[in-house]
């Protein structure tokens, strides 16, 4: 296949190039764009046809239900039978933005889209570029990120072209992605409401519109095999670069005195290591190749710099990685659940 890829600026949009990917959406082609989260690869949700190719395209697993992306609130109606209050109270607060709503499914969803479930995530992205995409498409848009499955997402274009070049009709460019890690996904077929996959709207944010909204203990466990994802993400492993990646977690003195350790031993089998550290840590660790994520204190841009980093060890050809932990509160949830996943849960406790 011959992928057109085309860069448009997000502060000048050239409405032609966003035209002609929307177009290709339309007539059932594949189309990755950016969003304010990560780069996602879009078909038209309402054809099955064109949505089976996602899954071909990435190798994702079809029991792994999609997201599907509107320009409009008013989108919604066809899409879905029900809107229970709190899912409009979280719509008013937090869209357009990095939040999927999970809610029953109307019949226009192919059993593809949903992975033959009786809900549907459903998102508003923030991004404009991805929003006049969903516009001048006239189609809800079904997309995952625009990666091979289970590889770290893409946040900048040349990662979806290192990927699906050749897999894809159209590769959409923009800028860097701002949030860095999925969407939310909130779940309000249940009351009260249930977090599946944190994100960049934190659960501190949405407990001030509800306070009994709660995350799924399952979400930051290593999944059961037999587990039937309800959302993207809670099943399989996801976001892994190309070499093991392990986990040190506890006391950030003990974590480095183990993380030095562990690099050691590593070059003493004469395997490259590769080092997940902060700005605070960084100087601490005097071999392998290390890099920081950035500051501790930000952990917003810690959050923007994972999945790259992730990709720039793959890179480097590393032979494993090791991670430092985070706090597991605000975006630093999100963090940490996308590194144990890239983990396969392999963590060392100190």
């Amino acid at each position: 296949m011959n992928t057109k890829v085309k860069i448009v600026d997000k502060e000048n949009l050239d409405m032609g190039i966003v035209e002609e990917a929307g177009k290709v959406i339309k007539e059932g082609g594949l189309v990755a764009f950016p969003t304010e989260t990560v780069y996602g690869l879009g078909a038209n949700a309402l054809n099955p046809d064109a949505v089976k190719k996602i899954f071909e395209a990435k190798g994702r697993p079809q029991d792994n239900p999609l997201i599907v992306h509107i320009s409009d609130i008013e989108d919604i109606k066809e899409l879905v039978v029900d809107v229970p209050k709190i899912a409009k109270k979280l719509m008013k607060k937090f869209w357009p933005g990095p939040m999927t709503i999970i809610l029953p499914k109307s019949q226009v969803i192919p059993d593809i889209t949903s992975a033959s479930l009786p809900s549907i995530g459903i998102r508003m992205p923030s991004n404009i570029i991805a929003r006049e995409l969903i516009r001048t498409s006239k189609v809800p848009i079904a997309a995952p990120s625009a990666n091979i499955s289970g590889r770290p997402s893409p946040t900048d274009v040349e990662r979806c072209i290192e990927d699906l070049n050749g897999k894809v009709d159209f590769i959409l460019g923009g800028d860097m992605c701002e949030v860095g890690v999925e969407s939310t996904i909130i779940d309000c077929t249940v009351n009260p409401a249930c977090v599946l996959r944190p994100g960049g709207i934190t659960l501190e944010a949405l407990k001030e519109i509800d306070d009994s909204i709660y995350i799924d203990p399952a979400v930051m466990k290593k999944p059961d095999k037999n587990l039937r994802p309800k959302a993207p993400g809670m099943k399989y492993r996801h976001y892994a670069p190309k070499a093991p990646l392990k986990i040190v977690k506890g006391d950030l003195k003990k974590t480095i005195e183990k993380i030095n350790e562990m690099v050691q031993n590593y070059i003493g089998e004469n395997k490259v290591v590769g080092i997940l550290a902060t700005d605070e840590t960084k100087d601490f660790y005097k071999n392998g190749l290390v890099i920081s994520l950035g500051s501790r204190n930000n952990m917003i841009s810690i959050s923007k710099n994972l999945f790259e980093t992730l990709r720039s060890f793959d890179d480097k050809n590393v032979d494993i990685i090791i991670a430092e932990a985070f706090d597991e509160n605000g975006i630093g949830t999100a963090v940490m659940n996308r590194l144990n996943k890239s983990a396969g849960f392999d963590i060392i406790m100190v």
